[in-house]
């Protein structure tokens, strides 16, 4: 995967400078250094050796590459990149596909909430421990855990989709409940004075190691801490988002003229909703 996704960019960036449009150093560090570069840390490093091993080396790796691997792939703008790479006919792709009710789905903050929110519930369950004791299982899981996270990651990030306000609103809001959520797996591996996963002791284990009792505790400590540390970028994107929808629809009723407001205005005061859309963007 490492391989795959350094030679697609590194194609995307030669063929944006083909076209006369350089991609800035900047994104490629943050792809590069960044993204692949903390996949690998994650798994070739501690983390990926003692994954099935340890409970709480598992549980970290698995909230790694699905809340901080996908933010830092998509700070490399993949998708500015693309279009960039192929030309205008790209953009006009891009925003097709960004508009499909399954990526829209994906990129909803309510969405993303409960779906990261269910799995992380299946650490709750002795299926917890079939995921990481079996070895093929889990290298499918290294793949497979980062691509999830970029469905939902890239859709939020993509700020020149069009969202109204009251989408944005809500999709906003939704994201402070979001910070509920996600730490309720977490509060419960924590709390639960039972080891949850029907894992068995290692009797070759390091004397360092946490029982299994306390490896579940530190799976929930850190399951907690990365889940409300990861939702901080998304509510900046999505202020970002909202600030500039505001701005956008200011704009729209600046540029009405004075009969145009005036007739909005009436029409709204009549009940007639229809009216109550700017003309510009009615013609649009």
């Amino acid at each position: 995967m490492l391989f795959v996704a350094a030679v697609s960019y590194a194609i995307g960036m030669r063929a944006a400078a083909r076209r006369g449009r350089p991609w800035p150093l900047l994104p490629a560090l943050l792809f590069y250094l960044g993204g692949l570069g903390s996949y690998a840390v994650i798994e070739l490093g501690f983390l990926g050796a003692y994954s099935s091993e340890l409970r709480w080396a598992f549980t970290t790796r698995i909230a790694l590459l699905i809340f901080v691997v996908p933010a830092l792939l998509a700070a490399g703008r993949p998708l500015d990149l693309l279009q960039a790479a192929l030309g205008e006919g790209a953009a006009a792709r891009t925003a097709r596909v960004l508009r499909w009710r399954v990526v829209r789905l994906f990129g909803n903050a309510m969405f993303a909430t409960l779906f990261v929110a269910a799995v992380f519930c299946i650490f709750l369950t002795p299926f917890a421990w079939t995921l990481r004791g079996t070895p093929w299982i889990e290298a499918v899981l290294g793949i497979l855990v980062p691509l999830i996270g970029l469905a939902m990651v890239l859709p939020i990030a993509a700020l020149s989709g069009v969202h109204v306000g009251l989408f944005i609103t809500i999709e906003f809001l939704l994201a402070f409940v979001e910070l509920l959520i996600d730490s309720i797996p977490g509060i419960l591996l924590r709390l639960n004075g039972a080891v949850l996963d029907h894992a068995p002791v290692f009797t070759s284990a390091a004397s360092w190691w946490p029982n299994p009792l306390h490896d579940q505790h530190l799976a929930g400590d850190m399951l907690w801490f990365i889940a409300e540390v990861a939702d901080v970028p998304v509510l900046v994107i999505l202020m970002v988002r909202w600030m500039r929808s505001d701005r956008k629809e200011a704009k729209s009723y600046d540029d009405l003229s004075d009969e145009e407001y005036e007739a909005m205005t009436q029409a709204h005061l009549r009940g007639d909703w229809a009216g109550d859309e700017p003309a510009a963007d009615r013609q649009a």
